[in-house]
């Protein structure tokens, strides 16, 4: 696995900062941002660079066309917020909620979700290389059209998630949930599944278990 983190040699003596008071700039860096509660807000164009994030919520919210560059976030929630057409590279989510996020045609370079919950986010038409979902929850997920290379699912939940024009060629599955997931033969074919699993992909040949 050759996932870069974020180079954390540039966090030394982060700036505290509030939200309000940095968004009024296109580009944010070097900034710490802690304990805050936002919703229903609008954000276009913005950058953030070396910058980390704790027990920060934008709920509801939209933060399009943004650049997340070496950036840390931990313990946070963007449950309902949407980051279309935005770049997240060598970020870290770690115990952070994601449901109903929306990262449709977004780009994923070096991101690490860890121990995160992503129900129902939307990942379609994003570009996703190297990328690890680890003790993740991925239920209900939606993945379209999707480019996968070096993407790693570590103890994932992967029930009910949707997969079209997909391929998971060389993804290892095998000790990730992937209950009632919805595939097709084409974007299945190649993956490492367990025996057990296998029994859930039966659906696919049309038969039925006496």
């Amino acid at each position: 696995m050759n996932i870069l983190k974020p180079q954390k040699a540039f966090f030394n003596n982060l700036q505290n900062e509030k939200l309000d008071t940095a968004i009024k700039n296109d580009k944010i860096e070097k900034m710490y941002f802690e304990c805050e509660e936002k919703s229903e807000i609008e954000l276009y164009d913005i950058e953030f660079e070396y910058c980390k994030f704790y027990k920060i919520s934008i709920l509801n919210s939209k933060m399009e066309k943004a650049t997340f560059k070496d950036v840390i976030f931990n313990n946070c929630n963007f449950s309902n917020t949407s980051f279309m057409n935005s770049a997240f590279i060598r970020c870290e989510f770690n115990n952070c909620k994601l449901e109903g996020a929306n990262l449709a045609d977004s780009i994923l370079h070096n991101v690490a979700f860890i121990g995160t919950n992503a129900k129902y986010i939307n990942l379609s038409l994003a570009s996703i290389e190297k990328v690890l979902f680890e003790e993740t929850t991925l239920r209900h997920c939606y993945f379209q059209e999707n480019k996968l290379k070096n993407v790693y699912f570590k103890k994932v939940d992967l029930s009910q998630a949707q997969f079209f024009k997909t391929s998971l060629k060389d993804v290892d599955l095998s000790n990730s949930n992937i209950e009632e997931i919805v595939i097709s033969i084409e974007d299945i074919k190649g993956a490492t599944i367990d025996q057990m699993q296998a029994l859930d992909l039966l659906y696919l040949l049309g038969v039925k278990i006496k």
